[in-house]
């Protein structure tokens, strides 16, 4: 590990999904139990600790993958992947069979290793990250292919107001955990033509079908940079709509307009959290004090054993072992 701190923060379903769906369902447990998932992740983690030395991780859970909070604000928010409603509790999310099984094994190997695994009551993953990312105090690098966290991206100075001190980069996986991009600031802004602060205002003009957000009607992305460009920010956007004496041609003027009810809820929505209070920020530190040096050794070594015996994970978890103690 390296002398430079840093944190390294996993959109932990994201990558289970990609594991699943990318790694061959051949691979199984002795039973015959797929473990594709389990040992797609465990790879995923080998490469990026080794590839980036991070003296922190932290798997960030979705402890809540459709917060009732944001239903409330935008009905039709994930309505798509609802397969089960439930009234006291979270709802139901549309997970392949052979995937849901093995999900509870990656909990229990983590925990294992001694690799941490935050979630927080009434929250998703996304906001998880956005607060640990938000008050670490130490260099950032946020892996995910989701990219409503963009808005997180920052270099950490005082361009950004309202950002954090220490720079903070995604690593976005959209292509693969091993072709991934690494997103700045810089990167958001050429891409998208916003800042990755505004990034967020954009997001929500836009709309994004995979979380049932539709967005201002007949404005994609180009439109979206283009109006925050030139009126700053959605509240600037929404005035310059209001005000006849603005230059916004008359028929975005109807559209934003109309838009008015989507417009007064969904920044909240898009908006990921950045002040949980409830989150264990304890065990992210991969080095383990009292060893010389300070090299981590698995959290419960008898737990880890019979999970690998027991689900086939000689390998995998061989490897990540051998990257973490260095």
């Amino acid at each position: 590990m390296t002398d430079r701190q840093s944190l390294m923060l996993l959109d932990t379903a994201s990558l289970y999904f990609r594991a699943f769906f990318g790694v061959p369902d051949s691979i199984t447990a002795p039973d015959g139990t797929p473990v594709n998932a389990v040992r797609g992740l465990l790879d995923f983690l080998t490469r990026l600790i080794d590839q980036y030395q991070p003296t922190h991780v932290a798997c960030c859970w979705d402890n809540d993958w459709r917060p009732q909070w944001r239903v409330d604000l935008v009905p039709s928010y994930k309505e798509h992947r609802v397969v089960e409603e439930v009234r006291e509790g979270s709802d139901v999310e549309e997970v392949p069979d052979p995937l849901a099984v093995q999900v509870p094994v990656i909990a229990e190997t983590l925990a294992a290793l001694g690799i941490a695994v935050v979630g927080a009551d009434g929250y998703e993953a996304d906001d998880v990250i956005g607060t640990l990312a938000t008050d670490a105090g130490m260099a950032v690098d946020v892996v995910t292919g989701d990219r409503d966290l963009f808005q997180l991206v920052s270099d950490g100075s005082d361009s950004d107001p309202g950002g954090p001190s220490h720079p903070v980069r995604v690593l976005y996986t959209a292509r693969g955990v091993g072709r991934h991009e690494v997103l700045t600031d810089a990167v958001v802004q050429e891409k998208y033509g916003v800042p990755a602060a505004r990034y967020a205002d954009f997001a929500t003009l836009r709309g994004d079908s995979s979380d049932g957000l539709p967005g201002v009607k007949g404005v994609g992305e180009k439109t979206a940079a283009s109006l925050l460009a030139s009126y700053g920010d959605i509240a600037g956007v929404r005035a310059a709509a209001a005000d006849p004496g603005t230059p916004l041609a008359a028929g975005m003027r109807a559209k934003i307009n109309a838009a008015a009810d989507y417009l007064d809820v969904a920044p909240r929505v898009v908006a990921v959290a950045r002040d949980i209070e409830a989150i264990d920020r304890s065990g992210l530190d991969l080095r383990r004090p009292g060893s010389v040096p300070e090299r981590p050794a698995p959290a419960d070594p008898e737990a880890l054993a019979a999970l690998v015996s027991r689900w086939g994970l000689d390998s995998s978890v061989e490897r990540l072992l051998a990257v973490l103690r260095g």
